[in-house]
């Protein structure tokens, strides 16, 4: 069966993880990358916001029973993921944090890159919006309200993929969050521990959709009353690639089980699952790989031009 872990600040062999999730025992712990790992299991390193939206829990058991090989998800923040990567401690990663990809890849950590889907990320806050930002068409003019009025914000702070995406539109606004007051929360949480937290101070985030769509949509969970008040803006975009981690420098890894599920999440069946997985009637990605292109040629274009991601064809 397969092992979900999150919330991880630092993983180091996926024995720690997985009994750090209360997990393996000593027979079913899948070897670190000191030995050559099971030709049946598979270490997914992925992003909180891939677990937290449910969408693993979605596909995932189309491409065990497919394949024969269990797949052992750590769910961390998208830097975690790729330094599991660097070390070895996983065979391919999901992540979404393009530049940071580009370089694990020219570093000769993984072998290529993939496109696998996309969505975007929004701003939320409370219905109050003391800030004032509700419909704006600019994320970086919303977070230049967000800093002059001194309005509670939540981060990340755990340099995730959306953590690096906030950097960046702090960047594009000409502030640095480094400087801010106590108005500004570093969590180091995961996103759905931040929506919590923001939910509970009355303070905005910036959110991947698909995580917060789901835990609107999670009727186990508090009463989220954020809403949705800054979206559409290009900078917001927010693209997921998939990288098999580099066998010749990890020869431990299970390289033939990685490149199998790398072909199948880009492929036309699972690409279909990841078009047809919604929350609140809303698709919370949209497929992005090759062979998705290729047989649906209409929607390439209309999709590069979409203000928002999650509507496009």
């Amino acid at each position: 069966m397969r092992k979900t872990c999150f919330g991880l600040l630092l993983v180091l062999t996926l024995l720690g993880a997985l009994s750090a999730c209360g997990g393996a025992s000593e027979e079913s712990a899948a070897p670190t990358s000191s030995a050559a790992r099971p030709a049946d299991r598979l270490i997914l390193a992925t992003t909180t916001s891939t677990y937290d939206s449910g969408l693993l829990d979605y596909i995932l058991p189309t491409f065990e029973a497919q394949s024969g090989i269990t797949v052992d998800v750590v769910a961390v923040g998208t830097g975690q993921a790729l330094a599991m990567g660097a070390n070895g401690d996983a065979d391919v990663v999901l992540v979404h944090a393009r530049a940071r990809e580009e370089q694990f890849v020219a570093e000769g950590h993984g072998t290529q890159r993939y496109d696998v889907m996309y969505n975007d990320f929004v701003i939320v806050g409370a219905p109050s919006d003391p800030a004032g930002i509700q419909g704006l068409e600019s994320a970086t003019e919303a977070f230049g309200r967000i800093a002059e009025t001194e309005a509670p914000f939540v981060s990340r702070g755990d340099d995730s993929g959306t953590h690096i995406k906030e950097r960046a539109i702090w960047e594009a606004a000409g502030l640095n969050p480094d400087e801010f007051g106590d108005w500004y929360i570093a969590a180091g949480q995961g996103m759905g521990a931040v929506l919590t937290m923001a939910n509970e101070l009355g303070a905005y985030t910036l959110s991947d959709r698909a995580t917060y769509l789901a835990r609107r949509a999670d009727a186990q969970s508090e009463a989220l009353t954020l809403e949705i008040l800054v979206e559409g803006d290009p900078i917001l975009f927010n693209p997921y690639g998939v990288i098999p981690v580099n066998p010749q420098k990890h020869p431990g890894v299970n390289a033939e089980g990685a490149q199998k599920f790398v072909d199948w999440l880009t492929g036309l069946e699972a690409q279909e699952l990841i078009a047809g997985f919604q929350r609140y009637g809303q698709t919370l990605f949209v497929p992005d790989s090759a062979a998705w292109h290729e047989a649906h040629p209409e929607g390439a274009a209309e999709a590069s031009d979409a203000p928002n991601p999650t509507q496009a064809p």
